[in-house]
This record gives C-alpha cells, sequence and structure tokens, in this order.
C-alpha cells in the first residue's frame, strides 16, 4: 500500500476538529462555570498558536510552484480556504456560546460583565477614577495619516482602532491596549450582586479623556489583533553564539507577516477595509469576532461566585511506598515506581533532585529540560547540587516553541552557577525528559534514572497528565548513560538494547513491533495494538496500520489532539477505533502497547507519531518491565478506553460524536483513574 492511496485527514483540518472539541468543553452545562470561560481561553490561545505556526507555514507552502505543491500530496491554498471556513464557522459558535449563554448564566449566579453602556453613575466614577490613576499614562494613541507609513501593530496585541468623526469629516487613530495590566477590574458589589468590568471597555468609557484636545461629534472604537508569522529563521548551527542568534530572532517574532487580522465584526465595512489594506492583507487573513480579543486573558477571570463554579481542586496522592521523609534513592534502588501527575505529587522528582543535591556520594546530575517553569524549583535543585561540588551537565532544548526566552534566561542562569549547560544537537530539538544520577556505592558508580512523558515543569504538572518512571534498571541505566554521553558530546546515540530513541530508532522499531503483530494475526496469534499520543500525523506510520488492520490486527487508539488516520474504512481501517479525551487535565502521556503473542509489551516515551518526533528530534521511549506498573498502566487505559462522558469517536465524519459504550454506567476516565489510584495506596482510603 502506498502513502499516495490511503485514507488521510489533513493535519490543519484535524487539529481544528481538536479545537472544536475544546470548545465543545465550553459548551458543556456539566462543566463549573468558571472552567467553561477557561475553556473559551484555551481555545483562542490555541487558534493564536495555530495562525502564527501552522497558517504560516501554509502560507508560505501557497507560494511554492505547482511541481513542489504536487510533492506536498495537497494543495495549500485549498488547504487554507478550507481553514478560514472552519475558523469562521467556529469564531460564530464561540461567540454565540460567550455572549448569548456563558455572560447569561454567570447572570443566574448575579455576576455582570458590564460594558462601558451599562454604567451607572457612582460604577461609572469608580471605573474613571481607576482608569485616571491606572490606565491613562499607559495608552498613546497612534493618528493615521494616509501620507505617512502604517504603524507595526504588535503580534497579538489588542488595539483600538479609533474613527473621530466632525461633520463630514473623520480621523483615524490606533490606541494599543496595556498587556501587563490584569484584563479585569471588580467593580464595587451591590446587594449581594457582583460585577466585573473589562479594561477595554474601561478605555472605551474613557475616550474623552484621551482624545482632549480634538472637536468631534461621535467617537467609535473597534478592537483588532493581528497575529504574525512565529517561525524562527535561524541558521541550524549550534555554537557560542546560538543564544544571541535566538535572543535577535525572538525580537524579529514581533515584526513576522501579518497572518490574522481578528476584528470586531460590528465594525463598518468601509474601516475592515481599510485596515486590510494599509496593512497588505487578503480576504483569506480576514477573520470576524467579537469585540473582545485576546481572549485568551479570561483564563485569570475572576471567580467571585462560590467554589462551586470551579472544578473542586484535589489533593495530590502519594505514591504507595515513596516517603518525603526518606531516602528516594534507596527506595528506587529497591524496586521502580511510577508517578503518574498531576493525580500522584510531582514534588517526588523534586525530592529526588534535593537529595542528590545534598547526597555526599552523589557525584554527578545528568538533565534534559524542554520546558521549564518561570520559577524552577527543578533548576534550583540543580543549582545547590552545583554548589554542593556536584557534576552536574543539563541540557535545555533553547528551541522549545514560545518557551525560547524562558530557556534562554535559565541557560544563562546555570552557567553563571558553573552548571555546564548543552544546547542541543545540530539539526535536531531534543525534546526528550530524561535525568540520570551518579552515585557512588562500594567504589563503583551506581545509576538512577528518572524517565517522563511530560516536562520536569512543576506548574505544568499540576494539570497535565503524564507518567513517569523511577528506576535502577540496569537495563534502562546503561542505555540511558550512552545517550548522555552522546549528547554531551552533541552527538547522536546509536546501539541501544532498551530505549528507543529519535531519530535513530523509532521508526525501526516502530516498524518491526508493527510487523511483529502483523505475523501473529495472519498466524492466528492474539495481536493488538493500544496506541495513545497526543497527535498522529505520519503518514508512512498511518500506512502501516492501516496494513496491520487489514491483516486483522485489532488497534485502539487515544489521540487527544490532530488524528490524519480515518478509521473505520473498508479496505484500510475496520479495525482501528479511536477516541480522543478533553477534559479537565491535558492528556499528554504517550503509552505503547503490542499484544506480542501474549506477552504484552509496553513502552512509555516522550515521542508522538508524528514526522517531526520520529526523524527530526531526539526522543526517548522507555520499556516498562516492572509487572505490577505494567498492571498498573494497562489498568489507566482501561479505564480510558471505557470513558462514555468525555471521550469523543474520531471517525471520517469528523464530528466529534461523543464515545458511548454499551454500558449503562457513567465512566469518567479522569475521575476514575484518580480513584483507582487512591485506592493503591492504602494510606489514602
Amino acid at each position: 500500500m502506498t502513502q499516495k492511496d490511503i485514507p488521510l485527514i489533513n493535519r490543519e483540518i484535524s487539529w481544528l476538529y481538536f479545537n472544536d472539541r475544546v470548545l465543545q468543553e465550553a459548551a458543556d452545562i456539566t462543566v463549573p462555570l468558571i472552567e467553561r470561560i477557561k475553556f473559551l481561553a484555551i481555545f483562542s490561545s490555541n487558534l493564536d498558536e495555530f495562525y502564527r505556526v501552522r497558517v504560516a507555514t501554509l502560507s508560505r507552502l501557497a507560494n511554492l510552484n505547482d511541481k513542489a505543491k504536487s510533492l506536498l500530496g495537497y494543495n495549500p491554498k485549498k488547504v487554507l480556504s478550507q481553514i478560514k471556513t472552519l475558523v469562521v464557522k467556529q469564531e460564530k459558535k464561540f461567540n454565540n456560546l460567550y455572549e448569548n449563554i456563558i455572560v447569561k448564566q454567570l447572570a443566574e449566579e448575579k455576576i455582570f460583565i458590564l460594558n462601558e453602556k451599562q454604567l451607572n453613575v457612582s460604577r461609572g466614577a469608580f471605573v474613571k477614577k481607576h482608569f485616571r490613576e491606572k490606565l491613562l499614562s499607559t495608552l498613546v494613541p497612534i493618528m493615521l495619516d494616509d501620507d505617512k507609513p502604517m504603524p507595526e501593530l504588535h503580534d497579538r496585541a489588542i488595539y483600538f482602532f479609533v474613527k473621530l468623526t466632525k461633520g463630514k469629516k473623520s480621523r483615524l487613530a490606533l490606541i494599543e491596549l496595556p498587556g501587563n495590566l490584569s484584563r479585569f477590574l471588580v467593580l464595587p458589589e451591590t446587594n449581594q450582586l457582583k460585577f466585573i468590568i473589562l479594561v477595554d471597555d474601561i478605555i472605551r468609557y474613557s475616550l474623552e479623556d484621551i482624545f482632549f484636545v480634538f472637536e468631534y461629534d461621535s467617537i467609535e472604537a473597534y478592537s483588532i489583533q493581528l497575529t504574525r508569522d512565529a517561525e524562527l529563521d535561524l541558521d541550524k548551527e549550534v555554537s557560542g553564539k546560538f543564544i544571541d542568534a535566538l535572543s535577535r530572532s525572538l525580537q524579529k517574532r514581533r515584526k513576522g507577516k501579518p497572518m490574522r487580522l481578528l476584528y470586531d465584526a460590528d465594525m463598518p465595512h468601509d474601516q475592515v477595509h481599510y485596515l486590510s489594506k494599509r496593512l497588505g492583507l487578503e480576504s483569506s487573513n480576514l477573520i470576524p469576532g467579537n469585540r473582545y480579543h485576546n481572549f485568551k486573558d479570561f483564563i485569570a477571570f475572576p471567580n467571585v461566585g462560590g467554589p462551586e463554579l470551579e472544578y473542586k481542586r484535589q489533593r495530590s496522592l502519594p505514591v504507595d511506598g515513596l516517603s518525603f521523609g526518606k531516602s528516594l534513592m534507596g527506595l528506587i534502588a529497591v524496586k521502580d515506581y511510577l508517578i503518574s501527575t498531576p493525580y500522584q505529587s510531582f514534588d517526588y522528582i523534586i525530592h529526588l533532585l534535593r537529595e542528590a543535591a545534598i547526597d555526599p556520594k552523589v557525584v554527578e546530575i545528568n538533565i534534559s529540560v524542554y520546558r521549564l517553569a518561570e520559577n524552577s524549583r527543578v533548576m534550583h535543585a540543580l543549582i545547590n547540587a552545583a554548589q554542593n561540588g556536584k557534576k552536574v551537565n543539563c541540557l535545555v532544548e533553547l528551541r522549545a516553541r514560545f518557551d525560547e526566552q524562558n530557556n534562554i534566561q535559565w541557560a544563562r542562569k546555570l552557567e553563571d552557577e558553573g552548571i555546564k549547560v548543552l544546547h542541543g544537537i545540530p539539526g535536531y530539538k531534543v525534546h526528550s525528559k530524561i535525568c540520570m544520577i551518579t552515585r557512588m556505592e562500594k567504589g563503583r558508580p551506581a545509576y538512577y534514572a528518572c524517565l517522563s512523558t511530560g516536562n520536569y515543569n512543576e506548574k505544568t504538572a499540576q494539570i497535565y497528565a503524564d507518567h513517569t518512571l523511577l528506576t535502577a534498571n540496569k537495563k534502562i541505566t546503561a542505555d540511558l548513560l550512552q545517550v548522555f554521553r552522546a549528547l554531551n558530546r552533541g552527538q547522536l546515540p546509536k546501539d541501544l538494547k532498551h530505549l528507543i530513541v529519535s531519530p535513530i530508532d523509532s521508526r525501526p522499531t516502530l516498524n518491526r513491533l508493527i510487523d511483529a503483530e502483523i505475523r501473529n494475526a495472519k498466524a492466528g496469534k492474539p495481536a493488538y495494538m493500544i496506541l495513545k499520543m497526543n497527535s498522529l500525523a505520519d503518514e508512512e506510520l498511518i500506512a502501516k496500520l492501516y496494513d496491520a488492520s487489514n491483516a486483522g490486527v485489532k488497534i485502539q487508539l487515544i489521540v487527544r489532539g490532530m488524528c490524519c488516520l480515518v478509521p473505520g474504512v473498508d479496505g484500510f481501517s475496520k479495525n482501528i477505533k479511536a477516541i480522543s479525551i478533553v477534559d479537565k487535565y491535558l492528556e499528554h502521556a504517550r503509552i505503547y502497547m503490542f499484544a506480542n503473542g501474549g506477552k504484552e509489551l509496553m513502552y512509555l516515551t516522550s515521542a508522538d507519531l508524528m514526522t517531526r518526533n520520529i526523524d527530526n528530534r531526539v526522543e526517548v521511549g522507555f520499556a516498562v518491565y516492572d509487572e505490577g506498573l505494567q498492571k498498573q498502566i494497562r489498568d489507566i487505559i482501561d479505564i480510558q478506553l471505557r470513558d462514555n462522558t468525555k471521550s469523543r469517536d474520531i471517525n471520517k465524519s469528523n464530528n466529534n460524536k461523543y464515545h458511548r459504550t454499551h454500558s449503562d454506567t457513567h465512566h469518567r476516565a479522569q475521575v476514575e483513574i484518580y480513584d483507582y489510584l487512591k485506592q493503591l495506596n492504602p494510606t489514602t482510603t
């Protein structure tokens, strides 16, 4: 079967269907109201990044000649047109959901979002006082003149496009709204009624204080937001000047090519035309929206109501056998442990690093990090280790998209503290999440490994569902030692036996494992695969999965995001079922399971089944050898497969239909996983 002959969903279109699942959570009346607002914010933030990266890439591809386009297998211009159609439809759904449903349901909770036309005298005075004390000094209007160049609009900043009219004459201006202040102002409560106003409407209410030098009969202000191309144009060479080159490229990101102008749908057509002409935009770049842009700020929408308007915060569960009062290395030396965040505490990883920092027998720490918390306790533990005389090697991936600046700052801080900082391998992003501690025991080095599907980031660990393995298993640590030795030399590791490392091992290993299932299916032996990931887009592997389906291998997929494979198609994927779970936590773990003729194989990994993860990144996958942990992961996967509340079927209709099982029992995976892990530890039941 050739890749050109197989059914595929375009990856960009598939991603938009995923973002629609996020919008479904905002529409779900069983989700607490403030959480629904947060899902609206996530939808908006996702779409911003989509335009900055994916649409920007498609826009470049659209300029290729016909021969180059034929090699792509699709027409970029056609896909861009499909994207606009879907996005406009989703924006309408978003606007209706916010304006006609969420706002009204807030009012039922006695919480009112007021605009500038709904302020009475006393609230108006309160708002004006806040404006003059906190906002006025930050606002400088730019008067527009056809004889002067259009000012450069900053990426994702909110602007008011203002029109001052006096008789038949008019003036136009732009005002950039401050991005470093809270978007919301809570107004004084009245008769147990709560009131909130956005900064946008405070400024609208106070426009006369900004334009007092002009004479006008009327003044209009409509919000706009420009999204720019965010891709970095960098020399791939990793050298001593790499950080400086990356810093300069980040500055250029503010001036990338305009990709999308999101504008208030109430803006008059002539003003939309004026902006598109002055900014050099095409109709495909114009997206009508509501009066509030940068909706990602609503992730911090203040809950002035009761606690029932948010998800109940659950305490992190302890891991059976681990203790903050004992040496974790002493415990790991005896058996493997699995930490499933956010259900269980990420603090175990911090505790392990702190122990390594002060243990006199620890001589070296090697770690690879991708995304870091702003005030990272992981980094502080490494700094403490260096101050205590340990050798610390830290690979910081500076090209972690949209975290580059934070990672640059940490890299410089670590270097200032005497830590050896590595910046990766030429041509490859290092996306692995691995750490190894070397401890001298009886005159010989002993190794303790921490391998994860998620980042060493204590902030995201509170909302990302991931698995972390703590092990001293010599099969794994021997390979991991080879990985770090190669990375520390700026090379790719080779000839590993127990780890699956991209870009060397992943594709051949996955092909070998799938081929084994195909052979077993043809021989009448048990043959199945359960693959959980964030994204499935690699066409070669999709073709391989179709071959396996046609051979009789039963395949179950759990894919949170984009899925280019089409399940349930005769002659290709009748034996493939796929679901996507979108819920309170972000499903981030990658788990690959194979029947292996009755002796199930199980791998955790940092790699999705995308070409970039398989061929263009350094990823580390690791087998789970402990039978107790294998059962634990299998049980968690089984819980997810029977979810009939928050899972959606991925199908050829792309309708995001909720997955329903034959069971009459209500199953919600993330609730049941918490309960399952809780009962594993007798001290919490």
